[in-house]
């Protein structure tokens, strides 16, 4: 399949120059990032620091860039919900960690990396699909696909793998199902989303994995054009596809980054979820006493791991000041989401995870106008894969110490590549 050229990218700030006295206090500049989690249930500690002191941190990324580091809770959601915060991939000061990530994303213009009215357009298509009432009826769905994973995994040989053996294939199958995706190979989508999501792949590994992806989808398009069924893609292909309100080439990327974020964030949170439960046996003795307390827990266990915390890159297309500094106009900057989310000044004690925690106002799923769209399906499937493991396999536990598991630091989205487990 041949991708149409990249439109152009009109900078809207090349004729502003910016004025010094929006200058931010310039401490502790060109601070080497991504950092690299201590513990995987915390952000980098150097977080706490960044927030303490006065003014932003620029740090140097490994494409020599140097974007603003935004860390406080306050200044986090500012940063995110203000009119300048530019999430165009196309934008050169764009501060992408990947060496692929910056030339894939302004090629193939996923919603996330557009800016407003495209990105309005594309994201209406899409929301209606997970609105709280629509979720809330995939529950039974839900259950029966994490009933049989959890049956798979206990059918394994011990130590099985949380990630591969039940993570993986809840998430996988979810996604997939809800967009009408054969589920013929699922080390097939684990592969792609691996390579798509790594900050070590290269643009030309990036393309050909989408590639792959991309042709199942494009084949997938034509044939629900003719014989529609109950999914996404179906309703997509004979809806806005149909009467002309989205190219082939657009709808391609938005199913695309659909299912690689659907797959990831829940690929990523359950295995590691569950072991900040089995971690902390006190909170899941409050779950096991309180049933009703899942929903809650799923939201302070999304805050506690932030596991998103650096995907939120922005480039300011006029100033935008922050208690702790201005990002001037031109300047690319990325809202650190695990170090909101562990703002003592807004979460008590940030550090201890409390499934009885009364704040819902973390942002672990972003925050403005690109709040994940599926976020609703997100915590559900969080919720329902968390209560099925643990009321099947009372007895799970981790066959590594926590320092010895391996860590996914190199991926857009942190997680775990294997925890082992008997029961």
């Amino acid at each position: 399949m041949t991708r149409p050229a990249p439109e152009p990218f009109t900078d809207p700030v090349a004729a502003t120059a910016p004025d010094p006295a929006a200058e931010p206090v310039r401490t502790h500049e060109d601070t080497p990032f991504p950092l690299v989690r201590s513990c995987p249930f915390t952000p980098p500690d150097d977080y706490a620091g960044m927030r303490e002191r006065p003014g932003l941190t620029r740090a140097r990324i490994p494409s020599g860039k140097r974007p603003w580091l935004v860390t406080r809770h306050e200044d986090v959601r500012a940063a995110l919900s203000h009119p300048a915060a530019s999430s165009d991939a196309r934008h050169p000061a764009f501060p992408a960690l990947g060496d692929g990530e910056q030339a894939v994303a302004a090629e193939l213009r996923p919603f996330i990396r557009m800016d407003p009215p495209d990105h309005t357009r594309v994201r209406r298509m899409l929301v209606g699909e997970f609105t709280v009432r629509r979720v809330r009826a995939m529950r039974p769905a839900i259950e029966a696909v994490c009933a049989e994973q959890v049956e798979y995994l206990l059918g394994r040989q011990t130590p099985a793998d949380l990630v591969a053996d039940y993570a993986n294939r809840v998430s996988t199958t979810v996604i997939c199902r809800l967009l009408g995706v054969p589920l013929d190979d699922l080390e097939f989508f684990r592969r792609i989303t691996s390579i798509s999501g790594s900050r070590d792949s290269t643009a030309e590994e990036v393309n050909a994995a989408l590639g792959e992806l991309f042709g199942l989808i494009d084949r997938l398009i034509d044939d629900k054009s003719k014989d529609p069924q109950d999914d996404l893609i179906s309703r997509l292909a004979t809806g806005p596809l149909a009467r002309g309100e989205i190219t082939r080439h657009s709808l391609l990327s938005q199913i695309g980054i659909t299912l690689n974020a659907g797959h990831e964030t829940s690929r990523n949170m359950i295995p590691l979820a569950a072991l900040a439960l089995l971690e902390h046996p006190d909170q899941m003795a409050l779950l096991r006493e309180d049933p009703d307390l899942w929903p809650g827990a799923v939201d302070e266990l999304l805050r506690y791991l932030s596991v998103a915390d650096v995907i939120t890159l922005r480039v300011a297309t006029e100033d935008i000041p922050l208690s702790s500094g201005t990002i001037p106009a031109g300047d690319g900057y990325i809202a650190l989401l695990g170090a909101a989310d562990h703002d003592p000044e807004v979460f008590p004690e940030p550090e201890r995870l409390d499934v009885r925690r009364a704040q819902r106002n973390h942002v672990a799923f972003g925050y403005g106008t690109h709040q994940c769209v599926g976020q609703n399906l997100g915590r559900l499937e969080i919720e329902i894969a968390l209560r099925v493991l643990f009321d099947r396999v009372p007895t799970l536990r981790s066959e590594l110490a926590l320092a010895d598991l391996p860590a996914r630091s190199s991926s857009a989205i942190f997680g775990l590549d294997e925890v082992p487990v008997s029961w």
